[in-house]
């Protein structure tokens, strides 16, 4: 069973912030990618922060830049995604994932392990 928990959502008002965690595991330690995606209601799941963990270049979805930024521990080998300024069309469900083997990293089809996400509302 995969090994990816999620935490840090919950409700905020628009302008506040989130820190999203990824909780230390196998796949947080040695993935080779690793990324935060998001679901809203009646909308396909996007890509919002990616990070390609051995070349360290990051991936960001136009609509957070600026805003969100992945990172991860090296000590807890947790990943997190810093949320600022929220506006309320970030309400959506957020996944971590990861890729352990080499491989592109920007796209959903790129993550075979997820988690089981946690949920962000703005108003």
């Amino acid at each position: 069973q995969v090994q990816l928990v999620e935490s840090g959502g919950g409700s905020t008002e628009a302008g506040g912030s989130l820190r999203l965690s990824c909780a230390p595991s196998e796949y947080t330690s040695s993935s080779k990618c690793m990324g935060w995606f998001r679901q809203a209601p009646g909308k396909e799941r996007e890509g919002v922060a990616r990070i390609a963990t051995g070349s360290g270049n990051i991936y960001y979805a136009d609509s957070v830049k600026g805003r969100f930024a992945i990172f991860k521990d090296k000590l807890k080998n947790a990943l997190y995604l810093q949320m600022n300024s929220l506006r309320p069309e970030d309400t959506a469900m957020y996944y971590c994932a990861a890729r352990r083997d080499p491989g592109p990293c920007l796209s959903q089809r790129d993550y075979p392990y997820w988690g089981q996400g946690t949920q962000v509302t703005v108003s």
